[in-house]
C-alpha cells in the first residue's frame, strides 16, 4: 500500500518549482515579405521579461 503524501509536503514541492513554467509566454509576430506581400508568422516561447525586446526586433 502506498503512503499518503501530506499536504505540507505537496505545498513545499510546488514552491520549489514555482519559477519553472509560469514565467514563459508564447509570442506571435507577423512578418510581411517585401517581395510577395504575404504574411508569415514567427512563434516563440520566451521569458516574459524579454517580450518587449522580441517585438522591438533586438
Amino acid at each position: 500500500m502506498a503512503k499518503k503524501v501530506s499536504k505540507n509536503a505537496r505545498v513545499a514541492q510546488r514552491a520549489a518549482n514555482a519559477g519553472s513554467g509560469k514565467d514563459h509566454v508564447k509570442v506571435v509576430k507577423s512578418i510581411k515579405d517585401p517581395v510577395t506581400g504575404k504574411y508569415s508568422y514567427q512563434e516563440l516561447i520566451i521569458h516574459k521579461d524579454k517580450v518587449k525586446d522580441f517585438f522591438a526586433g533586438k
